[in-house]
């Protein structure tokens, strides 16, 4: 049974904003081979960060809507830490 959830997650700023889309492709089929849907991609651009992260003042926010099985969350959260593309990500269980 999947559940709503949203993935924020920023991409660091020396990332071509052309090569942006791949990133998110990357991320969305992750998502699908583990069983989850993704129904919305928001895609705020380039935005300046609260402090600093990894020497990175910058970085692109993305925020995705999805379904996913709860049980795969820990493993999604796991993926995307080892993954160099993504500085910070944040994964919410939204109100059904």
């Amino acid at each position: 049974m999947n559940r709503p959830y949203e993935l924020g997650f920023i991409i660091p700023s020396n990332v071509p904003e052309t090569e942006t889309k791949t990133v998110i492709g990357v991320v969305q089929a992750l998502i699908e081979q583990m069983g989850g849907k993704v129904n919305n991609v928001d895609f705020w651009g380039r935005r300046r960060l609260a402090y600093p992260i990894k020497d990175f003042r910058e970085g692109y926010y993305v925020f995705l809507q999805m379904e996913f099985p709860p049980i795969q969350v820990n493993e999604l959260e796991r993926t995307l830490r080892l993954n160099d593309q993504v500085l910070r990500h944040l994964v919410v269980r939204l109100d059904e």
